[in-house]
C-alpha cells in the first residue's frame, strides 16, 4: 500500500474508531449499557476550568501550592480533609518506612523491564508496581482486614487474642502482619513505628490489638514470628481515621518514590541485564519424564 492510500486508510480507521467510542459513551449515558456496580456520575477530588484548578474544594495556585507538603495533599487527596499534625507525621513516617528495601522482587523487575527498553520509565514503574500483591507490599491491606475482622469478633464473640492466634495456628492459616524471612528476632521498622507511637500518645484500640496480638503470638506460636511493619502500619493508620481501602496505597505511593530512585540508578549504573542472567543462571533445566 503507497503512502496517500495508507493516509486514506488510517483516516477512515480514525473516523470509525471515534464513532464507536461515541455510541459507547453515548449508550453508557442513556443507560442503555451497565457494566458493574453504577454510581453517580459525579467526583468530588477535582475540577478545573481555564483560569483555576479546583481540589477538594481548596483552589489549587492560591490555597494548596507553597502551603502544604505532599504528605498533607495526599492525605487531603485521599480523604477530602487536611491531616491534623499528627496525621500528618504518622502517614510521612510510614511513607519513609516502607518505601525502600533493597533489590527485592519489585525493584528487580523495573530495573530488568527497563534494560529492555530504556525509553519505557513509565513501563518500567508499572512493572515494579504490578508485583504489588498478597505476599509482598500488599499485605498492609491484609493485615488492616485482619485487625478489623479481630477487632469485631472480640466485640461479638468474646474471643481473646489467645483465641484467635490458637485458632490460626490449628487451621494451618499465616498470620497477616507477622513473620519476615529477614527482620529476626523483631522488625526494626515496626517496633520504631510503635515506639512513636507511644512517645505522642498515639495508642489507640487497632495499636493496642496489634500489641496484644504480637504477645499472644510470642506465647503461642510453634516458631519466633515477629510482627512485622505491615501490621504496624494499618494498625497506626486506622488509629488515625484513615480508610481502610487506601491501606494498600501507602505502600505502593512510597514504593513508587523507590522504583523511579532504582531506575534512575540504572540509567547510570545498568545492572538490569545482570539481575537476569543470575536469574537464569541460578535455575536448572530439568525435563519431565
Amino acid at each position: 500500500m503507497n503512502g496517500p492510500l495508507k493516509k486514506r486508510a488510517r483516516a477512515v480507521q480514525m473516523r470509525l474508531t471515534g464513532s464507536i467510542v461515541r455510541q459507547y459513551c453515548l449508550a453508557i449515558k442513556g443507560g442503555m449499557m451497565k457494566i458493574g456496580k453504577q454510581g453517580r456520575a459525579v467526583t468530588s477530588i477535582s475540577t478545573a476550568d481555564a483560569d483555576s484548578i479546583t481540589v477538594r474544594g481548596h483552589d489549587l495556585a492560591s490555597e494548596l501550592m507553597g502551603h502544604i507538603g505532599f504528605t498533607e495533599y495526599f492525605f487531603l487527596l485521599t480523604t477530602g480533609r487536611k491531616p491534623t499534625e499528627d496525621q500528618r507525621f504518622f502517614l510521612d513516617l510510614l511513607l519513609v518506612s516502607i518505601a525502600e528495601h533493597g533489590l527485592v522482587p519489585t525493584n528487580q523487575v523495573a530495573r530488568m523491564t527497563h534494560a529492555a527498553d530504556p525509553d519505557f520509565l513509565h513501563g518500567a514503574v508499572a512493572a515494579g508496581l504490578l508485583g504489588c500483591g498478597k505476599v509482598i507490599l500488599g499485605t498492609t491491606e491484609v493485615a488492616g482486614q485482619f485487625l478489623i475482622e479481630a477487632q469485631k469478633r472480640i466485640e461479638t464473640e468474646g474471643l481473646s487474642t489467645d483465641d484467635i492466634v490458637s485458632q490460626a495456628q490449628d487451621a494451618g492459616q499465616r498470620l497477616p502482619g507477622f513473620g519476615h524471612p529477614l527482620h529476626k528476632p523483631v522488625d526494626p521498622r515496626a517496633q520504631r513505628i510503635l515506639e512513636l507511637a507511644d512517645e505522642r500518645g498515639l495508642t489507640g484500640p487497632h495499636v493496642s490489638l496489634a500489641r496484644a496480638l504480637e504477645s499472644s503470638v510470642n506465647r503461642i506460636w510453634r516458631k519466633p514470628l515477629p510482627m512485622n511493619v505491615s501490621m504496624a502500619i494499618p494498625a497506626v493508620l486506622l488509629d488515625l481515621d484513615f480508610p481502610p481501602s487506601v491501606l494498600k496505597g501507602i505502600p505502593i505511593l512510597a514504593r513508587t518514590a523507590s522504583l523511579l530512585a532504582h531506575l534512575a540508578e540504572e540509567v547510570e549504573t545498568p545492572i538490569g541485564f545482570v539481575l537476569a542472567h543470575h536469574a537464569e543462571e541460578a535455575i536448572t533445566y530439568e525435563p519431565k519424564t
